[in-house]
């Protein structure tokens, strides 16, 4: 009988646990996968890309007499914006393993957050393997981006409200 030696290294083909295969992001694609915090990153991240580009679209044309071609151009862009809306949210619903057809939730105010909120299958599904792990860049856009549009709510209230303040302290002064 033939005994194994202890100190020889392992012959099995051993992997860690939490090894498994991960889907790549499309962005463009209906099928696979996609999760929260990049759902959350990647709309508000195309949300202010397209926003920004119609911005200076607008601004450079702005006298020139192309109005008809620019507004066609700026609706163009929100067309496509609200085509890879539709995308993302189909392969948010994915990752919580329901059909896309969930995704038209999307048209009902507030009932939207549920993507935000509802947390992915983890493992695989019908839909197939996980997203791979959040970047930094997907994890910043998500914590980031909404705190801007945060801030600039509180900017809109609060700057016409210090004018205000403004005003009648001058108008106290000078009585």
């Amino acid at each position: 009988m033939k005994t194994a030696n202890p100190y020889l290294a392992p012959q099995a083909a051993v992997g860690d646990v939490g090894d498994q295969e991960h889907q790549p992001v499309r962005t463009f694609s209906a099928s696979g996968r996609i999760g929260r915090v990049r759902y959350i990153g990647y709309s508000i991240g195309w949300s202010v890309l397209v926003g920004i580009v119609a911005g200076v679209i607008m601004a450079l044309a702005k006298g020139s007499g192309m109005a008809p071609v620019i507004a066609i151009a700026v609706f163009a862009a929100y067309a496509a914006l609200i085509v890879i809306q539709v995308l993302l949210t189909i392969q948010r619903c994915h990752d919580f393993n329901t059909s896309g057809w969930v995704s038209l939730l999307i048209l009902i105010p507030l009932v939207n957050l549920l993507f935000w909120l509802i947390p992915g299958t983890p493992g695989s599904n019908r839909f197939g393997p996980p997203a791979p792990p959040n970047t930094t860049g997907a994890i910043l856009g998500a914590l980031v981006l909404p705190l801007i549009f945060v801030v600039g709510i509180v900017a809109a209230i609060a700057l016409p409200a210090y004018q205000q303040y403004v005003e009648r302290a001058r108008a106290v002064q000078h009585n």
